[in-house]
């Protein structure tokens, strides 16, 4: 059988869910299900019950899902004993980052990195917070960079740098010479949130709750997927937001945007996660020390 198909199998059987599988490997839901029915007549037994519009493994899928673990644990020990014989450096490793860390930190690291390693193919998948724990959590990506809190135990979860988070307005807006501002301050404005699953939108929820609000106490005026449409639509006056400070140096240098620091402050942990691994990958070992290091020599950036 393919590794594809096993693959395929063991990312439903993960979230127990087609739609979810074929979103997190990048396929259509029918592709998904091909790939599941091809499968199961290798082995002309069911492997997953769809009843009521649920999903759950069979006798016969729960023990394929077993057999697929260790396979693919087992084919990483393979290529890692390998390449620790051979003293190599080598292979290829796929990152995965959520949408503000991917566009504003990652570039600059990864580049780094290359540069010093050109034998490791790195390949980088962009996904919010959300979707990278999942593709983590289904060996879709070996590294997860991601921007909000991270709750699966089953994952290692490594912080790597703090980002304090801003408010941002136009130049021309009335708040704009202040020195810092409150949270309730910005409620009767216009507000430009990030779509659900962001972790930049879970991190300003946790900080209105902190604050004894809630989310209907802004004013939102816009739901956008990516911090450039965010800041786009600050620019051109239609509303304000909370962001990244790591995502406003190019504005900030240009003057299109202004930043007010919040009162209290308000900051997030960025964070490597990775499966709970028996074995050690020796090009992963290499970028997790080099990100490591990377990030604490560009802390204060």
């Amino acid at each position: 059988m393919s590794d594809r198909r096993l693959q395929v199998f063991h990312a439903v059987a993960r979230l127990l869910s087609f739609t979810k599988a074929a979103e997190v490997l990048h396929m259509t839901q029918p592709a998904v299900t091909f790939q599941i029915r091809q499968l199961e007549e290798q082995f002309d037994t069911r492997l997953f019950d769809r009843t009521h519009n649920r999903v759950s493994l069979t006798e016969a899928g729960r023990i394929v899902f077993e057999y697929a673990e260790k396979i693919f644990e087992q084919y990483a020990e393979m290529e890692n004993a390998i390449r620790e014989m051979t003293d190599d450096i080598s292979g290829s490793l796929t990152i995965g980052a959520s949408t503000t860390i991917s566009e504003y930190m990652l570039p600059a690291l990864l580049g780094e990195f290359n540069s010093k390693n050109p034998d490791v193919r790195l390949r980088l998948r962009v996904s919010n917070t959300e979707g990278i724990v999942s593709m983590v959590e289904n060996n879709i990506i070996d590294l997860g960079v991601v921007e909000g809190l991270v709750n699966n135990k089953n994952l290692l979860v490594e912080v790597c740098r703090q980002d304090e988070l801003v408010l941002i307005v136009p130049p021309k807006h009335e708040l704009a010479k202040r020195d810092s501002i409150k949270l309730k301050d910005i409620m009767d404005y216009p507000f430009i949130c990030r779509e659900e699953g962001s972790g930049t939108r879970e991190v300003i929820l946790d900080y209105l709750y902190s604050l004894g609000m809630d989310k209907h106490a802004m004013n939102t005026c816009l739901e956008l997927g990516s911090p450039e449409a965010v800041k786009g639509a600050v620019e051109a006056g239609m509303g304000v937001t909370i962001v990244s400070s790591a995502s406003i140096t190019k504005e900030l240098k240009l003057g299109s945007l202004v930043s007010i620091p919040l009162d209290p402050p308000l900051s997030r942990d960025f964070s490597f996660v990775r499966q709970r691994q028996k074995f050690k990958v020796r090009a992963m070992e290499e970028l997790l020390e080099f990100a490591r290091c990377y990030c604490e020599k560009h802390a204060k950036d």
